[in-house]
């Protein structure tokens, strides 16, 4: 890979005609922060602040191939490297001024076992922090589920800001912030942690950008405008005939717990009631979270249709545009879907990194988790 240009100082990058960060994601997904970053452009005092991909990685084949038909198509300096991390030498990666990572958030979600650093993928942080620690970076973006705060009885989410606040050669300040992406025009109630960390050296510190409170909703996202007949990935799903028996019975915010269903329509399931199991969306509301995985009842249903949406108007939800093309099969791509961070949430947080190098003030809140911010 090449080595690009990168900033060793915000004196280099203030004094720099068109400051271009680069920046590097690991367990990059299908391009949600990667879309957020290219979208990101601040104009202060005749200068221009962007971002420029140098590389990333995934393990999942689709999940490549995707990021580099839409986020690398006209960067051939740049590449997705398709492998397991722990089967990568993190020494040979290019060092560059922002990392970025949304490291996997299987163990620390609320839907599931929540095993935390325990778990299988729990402990996959570390290698963004290894990285870190070897190529000390301007800046780093680090984002997962809401239930991290509570994993291993909170001391999973400690040792994770501990570790990234103390890596590499300089340390980092943190600022730790849960974002309600509803809050910020996010057609989708959509809550994660964001970490943002700016080299101690620099005298930086992040500021949470203040929500609009513009709130809009799924029927909106999905309706306004059309969705093109061309578009890829809008396949409908083939329902079948109890499916559809039983959406008919469940009104626009109700699920199968909720609705008055017919005997014969109701879940024989034993135990836990889990509140989107043939949930349809309230069209005067933002979506509810859109997921990666699960069986039926969990593919999100339209609030007067009785089928599921496409992965297109899944896409709508995480506001990825119509000509972002998810590569794979429906289940492929419905994965990648809900595994992304919506593209236009990321914007709002990275364009606010640039504004903080550039030294551009800007309307700000108090972070949600000032007690943890280092």
């Amino acid at each position: 890979m090449i080595q690009l240009p990168r900033f060793n100082s915000l004196r280099q990058i203030r004094r720099a005609g068109r400051p271009r960060l680069t920046i590097a994601e690991m367990y990059c997904g299908p391009g949600g922060i990667a879309l957020g970053a290219a979208l990101s452009t601040i104009k202060y005092q005749g200068k221009q602040y962007s971002y420029r991909h140098s590389w990333a990685t995934d393990y999942d084949r689709d999940t490549c191939s995707t990021y580099s038909l839409n986020i690398l198509k006209d960067q051939s300096d740049s590449r997705v490297l398709c492998a397991d991390i722990r089967t990568l030498n993190l020494g040979s990666l290019p060092s560059v001024d922002g990392f970025l990572y949304g490291f996997p958030c299987n163990d620390f979600s609320n839907v599931g076992e929540t095993r935390g650093l325990e778990g299988k993928f729990g402990p996959l942080y570390r290698y963004g922090v290894e990285y870190i620690r070897q190529a000390n970076p301007l800046f780093l973006f680090a984002e997962n589920v809401s239930g991290l705060s509570g994993a291993n009885s909170g001391a999973a989410f400690k040792q994770i800001l501990s570790e990234l606040a103390h890596a590499g050669d300089y340390g980092y300040t943190l600022t730790t912030h849960l974002f309600k992406f509803e809050d910020y025009g996010i057609p989708q109630a959509r809550h994660r942690y964001i970490i943002i960390g700016f080299r101690r050296d620099l005298g930086l510190k992040f500021e949470v950008p203040r929500p609009s409170f513009v709130t809009r909703t799924c029927k909106e996202a999905i309706e306004h405008p059309p969705i093109p007949t061309s578009a890829k990935n809008h396949e409908l799903t083939k329902q079948s005939q109890i499916v559809i028996d039983r959406l008919r019975h469940i009104g626009p915010g109700e699920n199968a717990w909720t609705a008055q269903l017919p005997k014969n329509l109701r879940l024989n399931v034993q135990g836990a009631q889990l509140s989107q199991i043939y949930k349809r969306l309230d069209p005067k509301r933002p979506s509810y979270t859109v997921t990666g995985s699960g069986g039926g009842g969990t593919h999100v249903y339209h609030w007067s249709e009785p089928r599921a949406l496409t992965n297109r108007e899944r896409a709508r939800l995480q506001t990825f545009p119509d000509d972002f093309e998810f590569v794979g099969s429906k289940e492929s791509v419905r994965k990648q879907i809900g595994m992304a961070v919506p593209p236009a949430a990321a914007k709002v947080i990275l364009t606010a990194i640039l504004k903080t190098f550039a030294g551009v003030p800007y309307t700000s809140v108090t972070p949600s988790n000032g007690f943890l911010n280092d």
